[in-house]
This record gives structure tokens, C-alpha cells and sequence, in this order.
């Protein structure tokens, strides 16, 4: 595993973050983490070494999976978990949840659309297992199954709510939760988006956004040279 905390301080570094480049889980921690403004070591876990699976690492998650952060004596382990903590701690950085009820309930369904019925089917340890049992070309149709099937879905829920950005006008966890999944949809499994217009607008507004860039995959530390081509 290798560190890399840019041009911050060490002295004011509090939290770590155990991230890899181009997980979509960390991604999300990422833009939470500079929304609200909040100074962090990265810790590099290099998935596709199995740098997930060594001693050092299970003994902070179990499961083997990133990201995790450290917080002084507080160990999370959950991308979910770990933006609801960051939330509960630091409220006034760059709220993530609305005040609203009804707005929070819809940031936490479009969010868990993403978490449970699209990102799991486009893990490292997934798509590994549909490789060695069926083949490559099984792998790349099981998930852009399961992309498509969550895109149109969020198409149709997203409708009535979406402003500039997926809940609103204002950047909500929701948004913290497509942004990486978009993008991802988009770079490694060549999503064709004409069919999701929304998504597709959404993502251009990210695209703007400076807590958004900062987040990318290519712009992380452990990101290969020529992954930016």
C-alpha cells in the first residue's frame, strides 16, 4: 500500500482514507470529503495486487473491500456509513442531506439504487468470479445488464425531482452516489447514454464541479500515468 496526501500539511492531517484510484465506493468518499473541505491522508490499497486481501488490511475491514477511513481511534468501513458519519460530525461543511424529510428520503432511495442494485454487480471480486466461470465477453454483458437495468430506473425516479443537479439544485448525497457510477458507466464499460438524458445532464454538471474533478480516478495518486489518456 502507498500513501499520498498531495501538497497538505502533515500536521493537519486528521483523517486517512484507505482508497483505491478507481473504485467507485472510494469516489464517493472522496467528493464528500472535498465538498466539505476536510483534509485527509490517502492511503493507497492497490485492488488489483490483492492488496485488500493482505493481514494489514483485514484487520480493518474484514471484508476486504475499500474504502475505510480512520479517524483517530474510529475505524469505518462502509462507503454509506462513512458519508452518514462524516455528515453527523461535520453538519455545517457543505450539508449532504437536505433539511426536508421528503428530500432526504428521496437522496437515500436514489442512493441505495446505486449501492445495492448496480455498483455490486461491477466489483473486482464479481466480475472476477463471472470470468473464471463463464468468460470475459459473459462478464462485460452480465454488467452492462445490471447498469442498464439501474440507469432506467433512475431515469424514471429521478424525473420528478431532478433541478441541476439529481434531488434539486443543490449537490445532495445523491449525487454523490451517480456522479462515480456515471462515470464509470461511462469510461470502463462504454455505456451508451443517448437513452438516459438526465443522467447524462447530471453528469455534466459534475463534470464542473471542482469537489467533483478532484475526486476522479485519474487525478488520485495511485491512478496509473496513462490512465489519463
Amino acid at each position: 500500500m502507498a500513501s499520498g496526501s498531495g501538497d497538505k500539511k502533515e500536521s493537519e492531517l486528521k483523517l486517512k482514507l484507505y482508497s483505491f484510484w478507481w473504485s467507485s465506493c472510494s469516489f464517493r468518499v472522496r467528493i464528500a470529503l472535498n465538498l466539505k473541505g476536510l483534509n485527509y491522508e490517502y492511503e493507497a490499497v492497490d485492488l488489483l495486487k490483492g492488496e485488500q486481501l493482505s493481514p494489514e488490511f483485514t484487520k480493518l475491514n474484514p471484508l476486504g473491500y475499500v474504502p475505510v477511513l480512520v479517524d483517530g481511534d474510529l475505524v469505518l468501513s462502509d462507503s454509506f456509513a462513512i458519508l452518514l458519519y462524516l455528515e453527523e460530525k461535520y453538519p455545517h461543511h457543505h450539508p449532504l442531506l437536505p433539511q426536508d424529510l421528503h428530500k432526504k428520503a428521496i437522496n437515500f432511495q436514489a442512493a441505495n439504487i446505486v449501492s445495492s442494485s448496480i455498483q455490486p454487480f461491477q466489483n473486482i471480486a464479481t466480475l472476477k468470479y463471472i470470468e473464471d466461470k463463464f468468460s470475459p465477453d459473459e462478464q462485460l454483458a452480465f454488467t452492462k445488464h445490471h447498469i442498464e437495468k439501474g440507469f432506467v430506473a433512475l431515469e424514471r425516479f429521478l424525473k420528478d425531482y431532478a433541478g441541476r443537479f439529481a434531488t434539486g439544485d443543490e449537490v445532495f448525497l445523491a449525487d454523490l452516489f451517480l456522479a462515480p457510477q456515471i462515470h464509470i458507466a461511462i469510461k470502463t464499460f462504454k455505456m451508451d447514454m443517448t437513452q438516459f438524458p438526465i443522467l447524462s445532464r447530471l453528469n455534466e454538471a459534475y463534470n464542473e464541479i471542482p469537489a467533483f474533478q478532484d475526486a476522479m480516478p485519474e487525478k488520485q495518486p495511485d491512478a496509473p500515468l496513462t490512465s489519463a489518456s
